[in-house]
């Protein structure tokens, strides 16, 4: 063990929804639970730790009009990072982020490659924008360059009819999905509309994103399947001013995107109860900003999860759904620190007191 030094939290260490510690060491960047006997110099930091909060559904390199440079990158993931996010699902971008992996002082990037739509079916600039003889094709090549995610657009809105529509048959999404699969990947959709994701359940999807289309009939299934959803409800809440924009030309869309949104909270409370997993994520780096972790985790309160749910959904339970670390004996120490207990008010999440990444303060 290093004689180098070390940074000791102590006061109550959150590893586990049941596992509460008093203190933990950080030597050589790694967690331990064991006292370091030749530390020479020591550096104690006193509060509530949780493991590095993650963003499961978050878009470094990514605006509004398509793919940032560099420079804009490093500021999004600099936001997050203040904000405690030291986890971050980058669900689709148009940019390569692969440079983040060498900076020390940055977020760690799953990457789900770059977004894959149906031609003249999502945001200009973001995704692939494909017919479905060529999904499968595709989603091996994102599969390849992403992080062990793909990222597909299941619905969106259809000019020629002016609602929400599924963007793809179901023979294309199986033989997809398979694909995705035989590569290692998991595959999640976008979709607001419930009629995209009878096919997509059927196809062996992983996960769904914003999950608005959930209805009594198919939260159940996904209950059964394990498939999870991110609802990304700080998204959901610009839902009125998007309907509002598309009124005129769009009517049937606009009320569509309003139902959605008015039965939100019940949506994912319902899926919740059900035992779908549910996970935090933002929707950062599209029109929205970053750093707006806490705020979802407050939003999943609001829609029926109880506060220890919540916070698993953005720390232990979403790093295990990822594959990802905690604060377990010999992991890196990526952890945030709060004055108060997370568990008795989640609003604590919003005031970082110290964020430790790789083992060192960062924040």
């Amino acid at each position: 063990m290093s004689d180098a030094a070390v940074l000791h939290i102590r006061g109550r260490v959150l590893v586990g929804p049941e596992d509460v510690r008093d203190e933990l060491w950080v030597v050589d960047g790694r967690v331990t639970f064991d006292r370091p006997t030749r530390a020479t110099d020591v550096r104690t930091v006193t509060g509530w730790a949780l493991p590095g909060l993650v963003d499961a559904h978050c878009h470094v390199g990514l605006d509004a009009h398509g793919a940032v440079d560099e420079a804009t990158s490093e500021k999004q993931a600099l936001t997050d990072r203040d904000a405690g996010t030291l986890l971050i699902r980058d669900a689709g971008s148009a940019a390569d982020t692969r440079w983040v992996d060498d900076r020390e002082d940055l977020p760690r990037i799953i990457r789900a490659g770059r977004h894959i739509a149906r031609t003249r079916r999502y945001i200009r600039n973001y995704a692939h924008e494909i017919e479905p003889g060529d999904l499968a094709a595709y989603v091996v090549r994102e599969a390849r360059r992403g992080d062990g995610w793909v990222k597909l657009v299941g619905d969106w809105i259809d000019r020629g009819t002016g609602d929400l529509s599924a963007c793809w048959p179901g023979d294309a999404l199986r033989e997809a999905i398979a694909a995705a699969h035989a590569e290692g990947a998991r595959v999640t959709a976008h979709c607001f509309a419930a009629e995209s994701l009878p096919d997509l359940l059927a196809a062996g999807i992983d996960c769904v994103e914003h999950a608005t289309g959930l209805t009594e009939e198919l939260i159940p299934q996904f209950a059964e399947r394990g498939i999870a959803i991110v609802p990304t409800l700080v998204n959901i809440a610009t839902f009125p001013k998007l309907a509002a924009g598309g009124e005129e030309k769009f009517p049937a869309w606009s009320a569509h995107m309003r139902r959605l949104h008015e039965r939100r909270y019940d949506t994912v409370g319902a899926a919740y109860d059900a035992g779908i997993p549910v996970f935090v994520g933002t929707d950062a780096g599209g029109s929205l900003a970053h750093g707006l972790v806490a705020d979802e985790v407050a939003e999943l309160v609001k829609a029926g999860l109880p506060a220890s749910a919540a916070l698993s959904a953005a720390s232990w339970g979403a790093r295990a759904w990822l594959g990802r670390e905690g604060l377990t004996e010999g992991a890196s120490a990526d952890l945030v620190v709060y004055a108060e207990d997370p568990r008795a008010d989640v609003r604590v999440l919003a005031d970082p007191q110290v964020i430790v990444l790789r083992g060192r303060i960062v924040a």
